[in-house]
């Protein structure tokens, strides 16, 4: 028979329980529900944590996590995901100050059944969700190529002519024209043509160095175009990048088949949220304790759904992952993974180190259009065009312009930091930084 420890689970860190946190205002939130006082009711089960939260009405929150996803629930009228009630309740139950209980609640047994039983179904519609017709299926995905290629074909033509004629006046309608161009791919099917001038739009104007920038956006999609009439004569792995470029995503479950497994102690060294045509998405990037290598696993979530957090920043998660085909495999999906255990402070690159891997990288898949990078003993720096952090050589990367720097100048000038960031065209984008006071998620 199992004994009450082997019935409950064993309880996150602080840092992980903070790292769920949909922003550092929430998390602020959360701390503050973390009082005793405020709850009645808790328990914690091998599956779930659970209680009920006295708010400002008459009746108190009830407030439950489900433990394997994590998935969240609370009666608040709250829209984040967790919300602050939740956040409490794990960081109350973090300190252990919530009760072990070996079974649930009825009201939190219930919504676990419920749960499982639409992951039943949803699992049991994934494996019967394959073509009916193999031959149409592969016929559609011909005709859908043809009308890709021939839309390239076009933007190419369009491009041409467009930036031959030069961008004198293109600051004022050049926008809803490049708009319109994405309208056409978008009845051509190529999704991922559409999306590049959709970005191209949105730097006109913007800034001193626009023209610039948008000719930069402009040759990157004059090349993928290029590429797509070329698939066949192009090597295997650069044909499954451009052909994703292009909006031709491999499926998940392909990807588990047939893709290139890696098994190895996952850092999970941040994560940054998006919102892109009313979806949200969560870019968690991880790195391999032993092997170096990078990954990148993508998570979506319609509005008022909570996004995957399984893979808390700051933590290790022993397992193997599944990498998507292409020039730079950089996308993964966990296949088996144990439980996240909190991570000592990583060793991370030079400056140096980190750009010679970006150059690497972008050789192989040029529309890269963000990298990881981990840097190590960082302080602050200025620079031509506002902050930046300097490595121990001296060398130093600015901070994106959209960055609000001083939370991490402060930890960063008390003393050396090691950082995770992503590294852009404009920038480094900060996700974690390791302080001797601890992890903290920017």
């Amino acid at each position: 028979m199992a004994t009450l420890g082997e019935q409950v689970a064993r309880r996150w860190s602080a840092e992980r329980v903070v790292g769920l946190a949909p922003d550092p205002a929430s998390a602020k939130a959360g701390r503050g529900q973390a009082a005793p006082a405020k709850w009645s009711g808790t328990g914690a089960s091998a599956r779930a944590v659970w209680g009920a939260c006295q708010g400002s009405g008459k009746k108190p929150y009830q407030a439950a996590v489900e433990l394997a996803g994590p998935a969240f629930r609370c009666t608040c009228p709250s829209r984040k995901f967790p919300c602050k009630h939740a956040l409490g309740l794990l960081l109350l139950w973090s300190s252990g100050q919530v009760p072990e209980e070996p079974v649930e609640a009825a009201w939190v047994r219930e919504w676990l059944e419920e749960r499982a039983s639409r992951a039943s179904r949803a699992a049991r519609a994934e494996k019967t969700d394959g073509p009916k017709d193999p031959e149409a299926a592969a016929k559609r995905a011909q005709d859908r190529m043809a009308r890709v290629t021939a839309g390239a074909a076009e933007l190419r033509g369009w491009l041409t002519d467009r930036v031959g004629a030069g961008f004198a006046g293109f600051e004022r309608g050049g926008a809803e024209e490049l708009r319109g161009v994405a309208a056409r791919m978008i009845d051509a099917q190529a999704t991922g043509l559409a999306g590049g001038l959709r970005r191209a739009a949105d730097l006109v104007g913007r800034g001193r160095d626009w023209p610039g920038d948008l000719l930069a956006e402009l040759s990157l999609l004059y090349l993928l175009a290029g590429a797509a009439a070329r698939l066949g004569e192009l090597p295997p792995e650069l044909a499954e990048t451009v052909r994703t470029r292009l909006g031709f995503a491999a499926g998940t479950a392909s990807v588990l088949e047939s893709g290139e497994r890696v098994a190895d102690q996952w850092l999970v060294t941040g994560a940054a949220d998006e919102e892109q045509d009313a979806l949200r998405i969560r870019r968690t990037w991880l790195r391999g304790r032993h092997s170096g290598r990078p990954a990148l696993v993508l998570s979506f979530a319609s509005p008022g759904r909570s996004l995957d957090s399984s893979l808390p920043p700051g933590h290790l998660v022993p397992g193997e992952l599944a990498f998507y085909p292409g020039a730079v495999p950089l996308r993964a999906v966990v296949a088996d993974a144990t439980e996240p255990v909190t991570s000592p402070v990583p060793r991370g690159d030079t400056v140096t180190e980190a750009l010679a891997a970006y150059a690497e990288a972008l050789a192989a898949d040029p529309w890269l259009e963000r990298w990881p990078v981990l840097l190590a003993d960082l302080t602050p720096a200025t620079g031509p065009d506002g902050w930046a952090l300097s490595d121990v050589d001296g060398s130093a990367l600015p901070l994106t312009p959209s960055t609000d720097p001083w939370r991490l100048l402060a930890l960063a000038a008390e003393h050396p930091v090691t950082l995770a960031a992503e590294w852009t065209p404009t920038g480094l984008h900060p996700l974690t930084c390791w302080h001797p006071n601890g992890t903290v998620r920017l």
